[in-house]
């Protein structure tokens, strides 16, 4: 039995234009560009938007519990307007055409989150591809705990080389239940209904996915990495930080929390590529850094061992880490700046694009390192043989192109 099953979902009744108002992107993109959420803001105005079911991470901090409260009553009070349209025991079958015009097909589905183990070294069918950073679950579990609605903005992907899972969908006559233009650059999105045959065609290729990966790992199938992080993996793990509880307190809502709506994804889809992540430091003492990360790393100029760019003083110098203390130049990095930091002051934003680096770093209090990107080959295997990677190795795509909120489900009864 593999993880991922047919959900209830939920699709608003909204035409295209009002869908582009709808769907909002993920939460956790554009967090120093707070601008880019205003933006949303002025786009959605006063219509039905997930917007309203969100909490931006550019904004945390802000008035968090506020937030939090108007959420969960934004939730209820969309329930009660009858907002929504349910689709049962479903799939949707999701076509994103990127902002590049290059088309990623999805399948939005559930996740058993008794299958799902976020910490390292895990030998569970849903892993974490990263560490997992506790003090960013916390505002998501508040959200969730009392909220009536999920909405997913989790990518996880599957090593389905041969195309069984999602890609035999693509030519099928199949129900279209949305079709509009995303906001912000954010491309195109249509979503089809899968369900009846179509839909046990899809659950017998998973798990015959799942038997032909346990024989490679040397393990049950209920013991194979089958479903890998991509994209939400600190929402998941408030998923389950929140059915773990409900289900300790005995709630009526914990079979509906035991699960949460997902979107699989096919790591070999030409569309998907696993861009770098890279890190910018405020407020520190960048003189002492640049000097200490010198002696700590024995970095060199111009490249040698593990490569990356720094930004700081107004110039980019190509670097090279020749007393590596992790294999991935990410991994190196991050643990020297997780050390530097908590021992010298500082705050460190992640960032998505080489663009927004390079403008955050003309203030006098940024600097900015560019790494680079990671092979889509070198996930599975090394999950599989280290546990999760660094935080924050890998983003998959461009900050516009992520997942859009769109779906829902419904994770309370009688709300």
């Amino acid at each position: 039995m593999t993880a991922f099953h047919r959900a209830d979902i939920l699709l608003p009744k909204l035409n295209d234009e009002e869908m582009t108002k709808w769907a909002v992107v993920a939460c956790d993109q554009y967090t120093g560009e707070p601008e880019y959420w205003h933006e949303v803001e002025n786009i959605v105005k006063e219509s039905p938007s997930a917007l309203e079911l969100i909490l931006p991470e550019a904004f945390l901090g802000d008035k968090d519990e506020e937030r939090i409260e108007r959420i969960n009553a934004n939730m209820h009070e969309y329930l009660k307007k009858d907002l929504f349209s349910e689709y049962k025991n479903s799939f949707i079958l999701t076509k994103r055409t990127q902002a590049d015009g290059r088309l990623r097909a999805g399948l939005v589905g559930m996740i058993d989150l008794e299958m799902y183990d976020y910490n390292k070294g895990s030998r569970s069918q849903v892993r974490a591809t990263e560490a997992t950073v506790a003090s960013r679950i916390p505002p998501r579990v508040k959200i969730r705990m009392n909220a009536p609605l999920e909405l997913p903005h989790i990518m996880i992907l599957i090593d389905d080389p041969d195309n069984t899972v999602i890609e035999p969908l693509l030519s099928k006559k199949l129900q279209r239940v949305y079709n509009f233009k995303l906001m912000q650059n954010g491309g195109h999105s249509e979503g089809l209904l899968v369900n009846g045959e179509d839909a046990d065609a899809v659950e017998n290729a998973l798990e015959e996915l799942a038997k032909k990966l346990s024989k490679q790992e040397g393990c049950p199938s209920e013991q194979a990495l089958v479903y890998a992080m991509g994209d939400g993996n600190h929402s998941l793990a408030s998923a389950k930080e929140s059915y773990e509880r409900k289900k300790r307190e005995g709630s009526p809502d914990a079979e509906l929390a035991r699960y949460a709506l997902v979107e699989i994804v096919n790591l070999h889809s030409p569309a998907l590529e696993f861009e770098a992540i890279h890190r910018v430091i405020f407020d520190a003492d960048f003189d002492k850094m640049y000097k200490e990360m010198t002696e700590k790393l024995g970095l060199v100029k111009d490249g040698a061992g593990q490569e990356f760019e720094l930004l700081m003083n107004g110039r980019t110098e190509k670097l090279g880490i020749t007393k590596p203390n992790s294999n991935l130049t990410v991994g190196s990095v991050q643990n020297f700046l997780d050390e530097f930091l908590a021992q010298n002051g500082g705050t460190i934003d992640y960032i998505h694009g080489e663009d927004t680096v390079q403008r955050l770093c003309e203030r006098e209090n940024a600097v900015g390192i560019l790494l680079p990107s990671m092979k889509k080959s070198e996930l599975f295997p090394t999950v599989i043989k280290d546990g999760a990677l660094p935080r924050k190795t890998f983003s998959m795509g461009h900050a516009h192109d992520k997942r859009f909120y769109c779906e829902a489900r419904r994770i309370s009864v009688g709300k």
